[in-house]
Parts: C-alpha cells; sequence; structure tokens
C-alpha cells in the first residue's frame, strides 16, 4: 500500500556540463540588472568566471559582485539587502557552495523587506514571511548541500548563544537549478570529501526517515547507488568527469530527497554544533555518520518496533557491499563497516581537531533536534555518538 505524501515543487532543472555557458541569455529573461553572489575564489579564480563576466559585458547585463566566505550570517543577509535594495535588482544568482547558494536564496527574499532577516528565522524569529521575493537562480560548484532543489536557506550566528536555523518558505525555491558538472572541477580535495559525506548523509537518512515515501525511497536509492560508484572516485581525482558528474546528480537528488522526506540524527547534530563552533557543516555530517548509524541499528534492533527502518538498512549494505546471498543482519552490519572505512579513506578528522569541546556535549545534546530519525535516541545516546567523534 502507498502511503499518504506531499512532494514540494522543484525549480526548472537544468543539468548539462557546459551548461554555465547559456547563463546570460537564461539572465535576459528576467532583464539587465543581477546581484551575482560568489564565494570567496574557487569560482572566481576559474577560467569560467572570466569567460561569463566576458559575455554578461558583451549582452549588456550589469552584475553587482557578492562574496561570501563561509556560512551566511544574519549581518551578510541585512547588510546585501540594505545595499541593493536602491539598485532595482531584476535577479539574485547564485554560483558556488551551499553556504553561497543559501545566502543568494536569502537575499532573493529579502529584497523586498525592511526587517532583518533573524525575524523570519525559524525557532529564532517571530514572523511569517509572505513569500515574495526576486527571481533567484542556483549554480552549485560543489557536490553537497543540494540546495539548488530546496525551500530553505539555512543562516547561522556562530557562539555559546548562537543559531543555525532555516528561513523557509515554497516559494523559496530557486526558480531555475543550473548544474553543471564541470564546475565542481575547482573543488578543493578536502571540500570534495566533506560535501560529499554531506551528500551521502542527507541521501541517507531522507531514505530511513519515518516520513519518507515511494517517491522519495526511489529517488534516494538512485542517489545512493550514484554515490557508490562515484564519491571516493571524486576524490581521488578530481578531473573525472564521469565522477564529478554523478556526485553533482546525487547533490541535487539529495536536496529533493531531503525537502520531501526530512533527515535525522546527524543532521540534528550538524544544526546544533553548527550554531556554537565555527566547523564546516560537511564535516560534522562526515565525521558523525558511522556512529550515528551504528547507534540507530543497535536502538532499532533493541526496541525492535520498525523492522522496515532495519530491512533498508539491509538494502543499504547490499547496495554498498554488492555481494548476494548473505543474511539482512550481515548486510546491515556491512554497511556500517562501510561508512567507517569511507570516513578513514576520506581523511575525515574528529571534531575535536575543529574545536569542538567535551564541555559542550550535554549543551548540544539538549539543543538537537531529531524529529524525522528512524528511532528514538536518548541523550545517553547523544552523547555517546559525540564522544567517539572526539
Amino acid at each position: 500500500m502507498v502511503k499518504p505524501f506531499q512532494f514540494s515543487r522543484l525549480p526548472k532543472i537544468y543539468f548539462k556540463n557546459g551548461i554555465i555557458a547559456e547563463l546570460p541569455s537564461i539572465v535576459q529573461h528576467y532583464g539587465n540588472k543581477i546581484v551575482l553572489v560568489t564565494g570567496k575564489n574557487s569560482f572566481l579564480s576559474s577560467g569560467q568566471a572570466a569567460k561569463l563576466f566576458h559575455e554578461f559585458k558583451n549582452e549588456g547585463i550589469k552584475y553587482y559582485l557578492l562574496q561570501v566566505q563561509g556560512e551566511p550570517s544574519p549581518d551578510i543577509i541585512d547588510n546585501a539587502t540594505r545595499v541593493f535594495q536602491t539598485e532595482k535588482i531584476d535577479l539574485v544568482v547564485g554560483i558556488g557552495g551551499g553556504s553561497v547558494i543559501d545566502a543568494g536564496k536569502a537575499i532573493s527574499a529579502m529584497m523586498n523587506r525592511s526587517e532583518s532577516v533573524v525575524e523570519f528565522l525559524e525557532g529564532v524569529g517571530n514572523k511569517e514571511h509572505p513569500g515574495t521575493k526576486l527571481p533567484f537562480i542556483a549554480i552549485p560548484t560543489t557536490s553537497g548541500t543540494g540546495s539548488e532543489a530546496t525551500k530553505n536557506a539555512v543562516i547561522s550566528l556562530v557562539g555559546k548563544s548562537g543559531f543555525k536555523r532555516s528561513l523557509r518558505h515554497d516559494n523559496f525555491v530557486p526558480d531555475i537549478a543550473l548544474v553543471d558538472p564541470e564546475l565542481t572541477f575547482h573543488c578543493p580535495k578536502e571540500i570534495t570529501a566533506v560535501s560529499g559525506m554531506d551528500c551521502f548523509s542527507q541521501l541517507t537518512e531522507a531514505y530511513l526517515s519515518d516520513k519518507s515515501n515511494e517517491y522519495t525511497d526511489a529517488l534516494a536509492l538512485e542517489g545512493l547507488k550514484t554515490i557508490k560508484t562515484s564519491l571516493t572516485r571524486s576524490y581521488l581525482n578530481g578531473d573525472d568527469i564521469e565522477a564529478r558528474t554523478g556526485m553533482s546528480f546525487a547533490a541535487l537528488t539529495s536536496g529533493i530527497c531531503l525537502a520531501n522526506a526530512g533527515l535525522g540524527v546527524v543532521h540534528g547534530f550538524a544544526a546544533s554544533i553548527g550554531g556554537m563552533y565555527n566547523i564546516p557543516h560537511g564535516m560534522i555530517c562526515g565525521t558523525l555518520m558511522a556512529k550515528s548509524n551504528e547507534i540507530n541499528i543497535r536502538e532499532l534492533r533493541q526496541i525492535g518496533n520498525n523492522p522496515s527502518a532495519l530491512k533498508k538498512y539491509a538494502i543499504l549494505g547490499e547496495v554498498f557491499l554488492n555481494k548476494s546471498g548473505h543474511t539482512d543482519e550481515y548486510y546491515t552490519d556491512s554497511f556500517v563497516s562501510y561508512l567507517y572505512q569511507l570516513t578513514r579513506d576520506l581523511h575525515l578528522t574528529g571534531l575535536r581537531k575543529s574545536g569542538f569541546s567535551e564541555k559542550d556535549i550535554r549543551i548540544i545534546c539538549s539543543k538537537t533536534e531529531i524529529k524525522n530519525n528512524p528511532v528514538k535516541l536518548a541523550e545517553e545516546d547523544l552523547a555517546e555518538i559525540l564522544l567517539h567523534s572526539l
């Protein structure tokens, strides 16, 4: 029997190597004055950027460049909208990793508002955004967050009283997602690893989520099969176009899946830890993924009230082990072993090396939400996961 479900809207998706060359003609459908949000260096130092800016000039497109380093803060969004509101902007374009796309998404949403973005953040503000925005085009240069397909922009304020919360509305789904795997060639090895693990964890958690449905399951499994064939290859050889294309597909698919099925304990930790520490989101996800799934499986076996989740773990093990004829228990345990080995292969360090302190474990646990996790975890389980990550 098919479970009841809802499915969120999608952007118009262009997926093609070299599709960035068509951006100027796409922009002209909206106007000739844009805000272009990028990262600090990666895209701007590439040959694609020089070609794009040359074409903008030829086509009479005026662009205002905003560089965003790290995850967007409320000040970045508020300052940008203050500056650009007087320029009669037609369109916002974000070219970069998930943080850049989130920044562009938030700027497009706040250009017609006078308030601070904080006032509309879930769990922080007390206002509901009406959903009005400028058109927005998302162009990822990493294969991780899938933000090019989601309706939320993650805004962070780092510190003891910090937060990592979403600006969210159905209308904030990008109008267009321009996915060009060739743009990921310049993604550094370490970012390839952590963004890839973010993507991997999103697909896994959406597949296991108690909100999953037949559509998200089918998409997640296709994305996970691509992770198996592409993640390590893209890490070892950044010029492997087949692997880069696979990871771009997996990341896009992960965004679609998380938007419709939600996420679990790994991303619960990513939100609470990311609000207190300046640790990259993908590093948190990659470091915690193996132990989190090990604890999930242990608790599922002990409680025994969710056999479908254990069956899904067995399916994951069969996908990544690529062997037939074994028991479900064998495949389930093999999936966890695969995660531990992958963490080592990608050289992901413990969170202590990134600045995480053992004294904050209880605070982090108290702030961590795991509403779509396939099993309820006690605070002691959460603490065990964090202690292992050190």
